[in-house]
């Protein structure tokens, strides 16, 4: 499997992979990104704020190598210090009559290595805690809280540029 950069910009209804428990399988899937607005009519929901709250279904996991953020017009990414690849948490919930099965990021504070451009992030999870997070064998403190500084690190991302064609 290889996990991609996650744009936080990224249009809702985009397709990712997302990992998560089926009758005590792991199973990956592709699900569009946000779920059902609480009001007909509403903006769906991508991210949902972790602070607070328990997650004690419906469990996912969406692999990444990247995060973007924008910040005073510029766009900034973020990858683990150590190259590595990681997971977003998250949670999905099934379609409805309306609305296909889809899935949202949960966010919690702004690490020290984010902060200076975004007050929030998405939850980033380590290879090594996917299926504690999965199989809800911790609680979701103990899971879902800013990692320490220098875990990431900052490069300033610019628009891709189509190449100029040469004759």
């Amino acid at each position: 499997m290889s996990a991609s950069i996650f744009d936080s910009d990224a249009s809702v209804g985009q397709r990712r992979v997302v990992i998560r428990r089926n009758a005590g399988d792991v199973e990956m899937v592709e699900l569009p990104w946000g779920l059902e607005p609480r009001d007909r009519g509403g903006r769906p929901f991508t991210v949902i704020r972790a602070e607070g709250r328990s997650f004690p279904s419906h469990r996912c996991l969406i692999p990444a190598s990247e995060f973007r953020h924008r910040s005073r017009g510029k766009h900034y990414g973020f990858s683990l210090a150590d190259g590595d690849w990681f997971y977003f948490a998250g949670i999905w919930r099934p379609a409805t009559g309306d609305w296909p099965e889809a899935f949202a990021i949960l966010t919690i504070e702004a690490n020290a290595d984010v902060a200076p451009f975004h007050d929030r992030q998405m939850a980033v999870l380590g290879r090594d805690q996917r299926m504690v997070w999965l199989d809800r064998t911790s609680r979701e403190e103990a899971l879902l809280r800013p990692l320490p500084a220098q875990t990431f690190k900052t490069r300033l991302w610019d628009e891709p540029r189509q190449a100029e064609l040469i004759f």
